[in-house]
């Protein structure tokens, strides 16, 4: 069993986004625990607010990732408020997986504290990265407690990178087993598949099974080589499956270089994705980064062409999670 090595794969530990801007999401009641700020009362869906493909979810274009400073171990005290304000401003979309570290027992010991109603308030997703019946049902029932609840909104097949897997996968005893029994169960909703190395694998992988959601990487280097744009977003769109971005910073290169701004990064792949998840390292970068849930949304195709030519001459530097 293969975990994923997909580190600073929703560009965890990075500075924040914009500035302080006002959430436009509903809240969940998470009294003193983020911070003793009293929360707002939870609200309709924001007019930034679009569907998840065929699951029917309303998502913003900015949702929590599992990396950060929660692809950690026994760090509770800084991970736990990072989620708990991520609650508090409305998130709607919340990413994990056991490969993270403690990621899951951070979000369980989260939606704890924030109170009856937390878990519900918002789609969790999580993964796994077995390729075998018996080993992804392991994987699932220790996800349901380590998060403290039921069900998954979405359960995904973690970093799909070689045909074998998928033959592995979609195989007699695979983990396509495991979801099919989940989802007669109610222990999952909906499924999905993630992968930034091939985009061949993910779209054989769309072939093969009504997945629900694909997550795969989306920046402005993306059309130089092996791209996901024209391939996988591509075949998801005309499939009715829902596009969740990652990698939208190329881990953080992009700000390094300063070969583009946050925001620019964030617009651009949340125009081509219906959510982009984005790790946080702080309280503070979790208000910065969702606030550009207010962003301007889709960002004008000739801004995106000028963003693509400006990355263009170091692209190589920002996919390296590709293939090789």
């Amino acid at each position: 069993m293969r975990e994923p090595s997909e580190t600073g794969g929703t560009d965890g530990g990075r500075r924040g986004v914009l500035g302080a801007v006002a959430p436009t999401a509903p809240a969940v009641a998470v009294g003193a625990a983020a911070g003793g700020e009293q929360p707002a009362a939870p609200a309709a869906a924001g007019a930034s607010a679009r569907a998840l493909g065929r699951t029917g979810a309303q998502v913003e274009p900015v949702s929590l990732g599992g990396e950060g400073i929660l692809r950690t171990t026994g760090r509770h005290r800084e991970a736990v408020p990072v989620i708990l304000e991520a609650l508090r401003l409305g998130v709607r979309y919340c990413d994990t997986a056991p490969a993270y570290q403690q990621s899951q027992d951070y979000y369980g010991e989260a939606f704890r504290a924030a109170g009856p109603g937390a878990r519900e308030q918002v789609f969790l997703a999580s993964k796994t990265h077995a390729r075998d019946r018996d080993g992804a049902l392991r994987l699932l029932d220790d996800s349901l407690r380590r998060l403290g609840t039921d069900h998954l909104d979405l359960w995904q097949l973690h970093d799909l990178r070689e045909i074998e897997e998928l033959d592995a996968i979609f195989g007699k005893r695979g983990a396509i087993e495991a979801v099919e029994q989940a989802r007669a169960d109610g222990r999952v909703r909906h499924v999905g598949i993630t992968g930034h190395h091939d985009p061949r694998i993910l779209v054989e992988a769309m072939r093969r099974y009504p997945v629900d959601t694909v997550l795969c990487a989306i920046n402005p280097a993306d059309p130089a080589r092996l791209p996901f744009l024209t391939t996988v977003v591509q075949e998801a769109r005309q499939r009715g499956v829902g596009v969740i971005g990652m990698k939208v910073m190329a881990a953080g290169r992009l700000l390094q270089d300063r070969a583009a701004s946050a925001s620019e990064l964030i617009r651009y792949a949340a125009s081509h994705a219906d959510t982009v998840i984005v790790g946080c390292s702080s309280v503070a970068e979790v208000r910065e980064n969702l606030g550009a849930r207010s962003l301007s949304f889709p960002m004008p195709p000739a801004e995106r062409a000028a963003l693509e030519s400006r990355v263009a001459p170091r692209a190589g530097r920002y996919d390296t999670f590709k293939a090789g």
